[in-house]
């Protein structure tokens, strides 16, 4: 059986696979598998959009879509004055990074959750490489999602393909945010950055 990233219990054979990952000067240790997104490497669009993060950070950061918590941990170790939210549908996902962040010494808290549903309360910060295979309406659904659950002076930062949608994925978030840019364009990875969101008024 074929398992996408986003399978809520991957039945794939475990081929487990360790990588290193250096950010903003700490060195990080991880534990990778199949049946999860990237297996054996931090894939060029986290890598982008782990650069595009503002250098300073504290407060809740949650890891919307957190896979292996490449993205989480990186931010958990560079910055300790934060404290991060993992979340992911992928059971073996999430298991991956309670693991990674034990490992690297992180504190973060791990929550099974399709899309925000089991994830509570509200964040500085919301950083995700979403899931674009799982389609348009679940992507804008969790932008959607975000929007309400960013504190009043929270950003969401958003890694997408130009080819993959992203032009038109920039027209979708200025419905629901204030201020919607591009902060970052590398390999044809757009970061964008959302603030001030609005759900209620949609």
């Amino acid at each position: 059986m074929s398992d996408h990233y986003y399978t809520t219990s991957p039945e794939s054979a475990h081929r487990y696979a360790p990588c290193t990952f250096e950010y903003r000067g700490k060195t990080l240790s991880f534990m990778t598998d199949a049946g999860v997104f990237s297996r054996g490497e931090v894939d060029f669009g986290t890598e982008v959009l782990l650069k595009a993060l503002p250098e300073e950070m504290a407060g809740r950061v949650l890891d919307l879509g957190c896979g292996w918590g490449c993205v989480g941990v990186s931010v958990g170790k560079r910055y300790p004055d934060t404290w991060v939210v993992m979340c992911d549908v992928n059971e073996r996902a999430l298991e991956l990074a309670k693991e990674n962040a034990k490992k690297n010494g992180v504190q973060a808290e791990a929550v099974w959750s399709n899309g925000l549903e089991n994830v509570e309360g509200t964040f500085r910060y919301i950083i995700t490489n979403p899931p674009i295979r799982a389609g348009k309406q679940v992507i804008y659904g969790l932008f959607l999602q975000s929007a309400g659950a960013l504190s009043e002076d929270g950003e969401m930062y958003i890694v997408i393909r130009k080819q993959q949608g992203a032009e038109s994925a920039i027209k979708y978030l200025k419905t629901i945010f204030e201020q919607v840019e591009t902060v970052e364009k590398s390999g044809g990875f757009w970061v964008i950055r959302c603030m001030g969101g609005k759900k209620d008024e949609v």
